[in-house]
C-alpha cells in the first residue's frame, strides 16, 4: 500500500499536509469554537466538505457515460457540529446545476450518485447528510 499523505504539527494547532503523489500541500487549523484561529480548513472542515466534493467528482465520472455536462457546476457546504462527544451531526450539501439541458434520467442518476458515492457511504450511518441538487 502507498502512503496517501503525510504530515506535520507546525504548532499553535496548526498542521501542514502534503498529497504524496503530486507534493501538493495545505494548512490546516483548529476552529475557534475549539481554541484555535479557523484561518484556515480544519479537519472537520475537510471531513465536511469532501462529502460534497466526492459527489462532484463521481458525477464528472458519470457525465460523458450518460452524456451530461458538468460545466458551471457549484456547490455549498455547511457543517453542523454537536457536542458530547464533539462531533460533525449534520452535513448540508447545496449543489447548483446551470441550464445545460438534463434529461429526468440524468437527473436521476445525479441524484443517485449524492447518495453512493465513496464518502457518503463511509461516512457513519449516524451523522446526518442533507443534500439539495438544485436544477436551474
Amino acid at each position: 500500500m502507498a502512503i496517501t499523505s503525510h504530515f506535520r504539527y507546525l504548532g499553535d494547532l496548526r498542521l501542514e499536509v502534503t498529497h504524496d503523489k503530486s507534493g501538493q500541500t495545505f494548512v490546516t487549523d483548529a476552529p475557534v469554537d475549539n481554541k484555535g484561529k479557523g484561518a484556515a480548513f480544519s479537519p472537520t472542515d475537510l471531513a465536511a466538505t469532501s462529502l460534497g466534493l466526492c459527489m462532484v467528482t463521481i458525477m464528472g465520472i458519470a457525465a460523458p457515460v450518460h452524456g451530461f455536462s458538468m460545466d458551471g457546476v457549484r456547490g455549498e457546504i455547511t457543517k453542523i457540529m454537536a457536542s458530547d462527544p464533539r462531533r460533525i451531526s449534520m452535513v448540508v450539501v447545496d449543489l447548483f446545476f446551470p441550464a445545460n439541458g438534463y434529461t429526468e434520467k440524468q437527473k436521476q442518476i445525479i441524484r443517485n450518485i449524492s447518495k453512493t458515492c465513496p464518502v457518503a457511504l463511509s461516512l457513519s450511518p449516524d451523522l446526518e447528510q442533507e443534500v439539495n441538487i438544485n436544477f436551474e
